[in-house]
């Protein structure tokens, strides 16, 4: 019975149906055609190979196969992060833009007296909140919190001169260990993207700038009054021992994950004559 039922089934499926086209005038057969349910579906799975094929093709052969995830050159790729750095550049030389035209408006309206800047760049590096004005509520805020911290001895002893200093953030990101001292950590560790730009928190010199066993890429810059950063734990480095940096320049990329971290991280120290302080504490993370 299953012989005579797998019998019947293959000769339905190879039996011939004629397609016919009719003039409907002299009723003539224009066009005969016999199609059986074996040959509609050869035909059809090889109108898919063809098509699948020429897909292929086009995708091996042409630079469509870029835009695919894995498939993108060396090239492309060095031109992506070249591009990040100059948007990073073009970012930072627009905003240096607006400040030159705030500091001019300043010196017209009057703000700022003219004697009391060298030049237009210095002011526009040490321009400080001063030039703004002041709400009310940040004049109570800042007047409530001066007499309470008045006679704070600690607060005193702890502050440190910044004057005329702006810190750029090194880079964006949520900070996942902070700043003990008392266990060896001297910095904040800050969860990034792979490949992400690491900017100079000041304008200063790059001191030291190699691969280390233990910190993987770690970059140093020298600052006025006695500051000094310190970048570990970097991907790549942009600049080399030597340099002069501006605040806010890209100085290094961000690595990959690791083995002690399930996400991609760098670690961010911030030094003052030979001593470690938080940085939370003069950048905004």
């Amino acid at each position: 019975m299953k012989r005579l039922v797998h019998k019947t089934f293959w000769k339905n499926f190879k039996f011939k149906y004629k397609l016919t086209v009719v003039n409907e005038n002299t009723l003539e057969e224009v066009v005969g055609i016999h199609v059986s349910k074996l040959n509609g579906l050869s035909v059809l799975l090889l109108a898919c190979s063809v098509i699948f094929l020429v897909a292929a093709l086009i995708i091996v052969f042409t630079p469509l196969r870029n835009y695919l995830p894995g498939y993108m050159n060396s090239e492309i790729r060095a031109q992506v992060v070249e591009n990040a750095l100059r948007a990073d550049s073009l970012a930072e030389a627009l905003n240096r833009q607006n400040l030159y035209i705030m500091n001019i408006q300043d010196i017209i309206s009057g703000r700022v007296r003219t004697d009391t800047v060298n030049s237009m760049d210095s002011l526009t590096s040490l321009r400080t909140e001063e030039l703004m004005s002041r709400s009310q509520e940040e004049e109570r805020f800042r007047d409530e919190y001066e007499r309470k911290e008045r006679y704070n001895l600690r607060s005193v002893s702890e502050r440190t001169e910044v004057t005329g200093l702006i810190f750029y953030r090194p880079s964006r990101g949520m900070i996942t260990v902070g700043f003990k001292p008392e266990e060896k950590h001297f910095g904040v560790d800050l969860a990034t993207s792979s490949g992400g730009s690491i900017l100079s928190a000041l304008d200063g010199t790059v001191v030291f700038a190699a691969f280390t066993i233990e910190y993987g890429y770690v970059i140093q810059v020298q600052h006025v009054q006695n500051f000094m950063t310190v970048y570990k734990n970097c991907g790549a480095l942009i600049k080399h021992a030597g340099d002069k940096v501006k605040g806010g320049e890209v100085i290094a990329l961000t690595g990959k994950a690791d083995k002690m971290h399930a996400e991609p991280h760098f670690h961010f120290e911030l030094w003052h004559r030979g001593q470690a302080i938080d940085p939370a504490k003069y950048i905004v993370f």
